[in-house]
């Protein structure tokens, strides 16, 4: 794995125990308690079971919205579906520490159909191309099987100059749900038609420049950020439908496809955690019978937690636009809601660590005011302090409060009118961005220290990300 830097240490005085070590004040033979580790399963189980019941439900919210927009298409129809889908996020965000250990959106092989990114905006509608932030890199694709020139490349070039060949323009194409399974067939992985992001693409359109939406050329960076009203200002008159599969009609059509699908897939995942199914996922997570079962099971969620910490979020989702100063590989880069991304994951990691899911923001004021499904149980925290590893338990918890100290300042920032595209513009070791990226790296290491005392091996891979997490500014 990766070493934190001693300058990484030094930011917080309450990470300094993490530089040498956090178990040096305690220690265990390893031996596994099988009674503590079955309600660490048992809790972690109810959160992904709270979780994405809430993101079905949101999602079903997100659904209602977006009829009454095809209903009347009004300017308040159109941000009553911006903001279900705004709200849809909040749930979903905190659902994705359970990745990368074969759980449900994994194994199910919907992850990629539900959240994947960088959008292939450009199959699916019209979009504004230039040579730097919106070129080929960032809206091409190598290949497609959406039938658009021919399942061929469509380069930036090409989408500019036949801007009505595309899902949306191009009637000779069905929208339905076998056209939006054939998703991510590209080599290159850009062709993603589905999911949250195609609909908040639909509903936003690209974040051009804040005065005539023409496109930055690179050097208007200052200008191509709304910081007023932030986002894509797709306009309404994309809605307002004069013809049956007319452009607009098309539109709607899309977002019901989108949206139903998205529904489907969330339920999909939702039953696998569901409680009184003998024979779902659940079922086997859940049951321990002896070492080699808890060894397993408490290997899966620090896989999850410290691979979404290092390799997913701080590399992936944070650094490869910090470092490029790319607001098109921003993780929501339309609706301008990539501090939201950022907060929720971030919030994931310490849900599985404390064995708690206070529930969502519905309002979207940054606190969750939706509780219905909250969990309040035995976490990573409750087991590694009764089986002795307490240092361990002090230094993750500092680690886990300085990234919440840090992305907080992120979310606020945007609140404030600085969104994350905006942030990115200053690309140096004290920006917040940088510092989140650096308290990531630092949790991913006490995370596996954690693993190391418990004899379960690597839970966090060196090569998880291309980024070298330790330095921002450096481009993966």
């Amino acid at each position: 794995m990766k070493f934190i830097k001693l300058a990484a240490c030094i930011t917080s005085a309450s990470l300094l125990m993490a530089c040498g070590g956090g178990s040096s004040s305690s220690s265990s033979d390893s031996t596994i308690n099988l009674e503590k580790a079955q309600l660490v399963v048992e809790t972690n189980a109810d959160i992904a079971y709270a979780a994405y019941t809430d993101s079905v439900n949101t999602a079903i919210e997100l659904k209602t919205a977006l009829a009454a927009l095809k209903a009347t298409p009004t300017d308040a129809t159109l941000e009553a579906a911006k903001t279900a889908w705004l709200v849809s996020r909040e749930p979903y965000g905190q659902t994705e520490v359970y990745r990368f250990r074969n759980s449900p959106v994994d194994s199910l092989d919907v992850e990629g159909d539900l959240n994947a990114w960088p959008l292939g905006e450009a199959l699916i509608d019209y979009v504004e191309t230039n040579t730097s932030d919106f070129g080929d890199d960032q809206v091409g694709v190598t290949a497609n099987d959406a039938g658009i020139n021919g399942n061929g490349a469509i380069t930036a070039v090409y989408a500019q100059a036949n801007q009505a060949d595309n899902i949306i323009g191009n009637n000779l194409v069905t929208i339905d749900a076998a056209l939006l399974e054939s998703t991510l067939s590209a080599d290159d992985e850009h062709d993603v038609i589905s999911g949250y992001h195609a609909i908040e693409f639909l509903l936003w359109g690209q974040d051009l420049n804040t005065t005539d939406q023409t496109t930055t050329d690179g050097t208007d960076r200052d200008e191509a950020v709304n910081t007023t009203a932030t986002g894509g200002q797709r306009p309404l008159a994309d809605f307002v439908s004069t013809v049956a599969d007319d452009a607009a009609d098309r539109r709607h059509q899309f977002l019901e496809v989108a949206v139903d699908k998205l529904i489907a897939d969330l339920e999909a995942v939702q039953a696998e955690w569901a409680e009184g199914d003998d024979s779902n996922y659940r079922a086997d997570f859940t049951t321990i019978t002896d070492e080699d079962d808890a060894k397993q099971k408490l290997t899966e969620i620090l896989t999850g937690m410290g691979t979404l910490s290092e390799g997913e979020l701080a590399g992936e989702r944070m650094q490869i636009a910090f470092s490029s100063n790319s607001q098109e590989d921003e993780h929501s880069c339309f609706s301008d809601n990539t501090h939201r991304d950022i907060w929720l994951n971030a919030e994931g990691v310490s849900n599985s660590f404390y064995g708690s899911y206070a529930g969502y923001d519905s309002t979207l004021n940054g606190e969750d005011d939706v509780t219905t499904n909250a969990v309040d149980g035995y976490g990573i925290d409750d087991y590694l302090t009764d089986v002795g590893l307490t240092g361990i338990v002090a230094t993750t918890t500092a680690a886990l409060e300085l990234t919440e100290t840090n992305y907080t300042a992120i979310d606020t920032s945007a609140r404030d009118g600085s969104p994350f595209d905006v942030l990115i513009m200053n690309a140096t070791e004290s920006s917040p961005v940088a510092l989140t990226i650096i308290s990531l790296n630092a949790q991913s290491r006490l995370i596996q220290e954690a693993a190391d005392e418990l004899d379960l091996g690597t839970v966090v891979e060196d090569d998880a990300s291309d980024c070298d997490t330790q330095d921002p500014t450096t481009e993966c």
